[in-house]
């Protein structure tokens, strides 16, 4: 469980930065090498990469080796379980509410 967890917490970080959701967005639409994912922004392709190793620890990415050129891939399994687990902490919380809300109309009607 606590390997899940730490696991987890890799892909929330990775997603909290706008230029990892970005270039997820680009890998989405197809496979990229890092000159392809570099275009687009205005950083250095060392920067790219940085972001592209935090995106392969979570395991958002996967990396394909062709000759000298790596290109990158999604992986929406952690994104799956992200989605899973938003889900069940606001399942958990709208039972919270609703007993609150409960509780404060017997309270108000008292």
């Amino acid at each position: 469980m606590v390997n899940n967890e730490e696991h987890l917490n890799k892909v929330f970080q990775a997603l909290a930065d706008p230029t990892r959701r970005r270039i997820l967005s680009h890998i989405a639409r197809q496979d990229a090498s890092v000159g392809e994912l570099a275009e687009p922004f205005s950083i250095s392709a060392p920067a790219i990469s940085k972001h592209l190793k935090k995106l392969e620890s979570a395991g958002l990415i996967n990396r394909m080796k062709e000759g000298k050129t790596h290109r990158f891939r999604l992986n929406t399994q952690p994104l799956q379980n992200a989605e899973t687990t938003i889900k069940q902490l606001t399942s958990f919380w709208m039972q919270r509410l609703a007993n609150l809300e409960s509780f404060l109309n017997k309270a108000q009607k008292s």
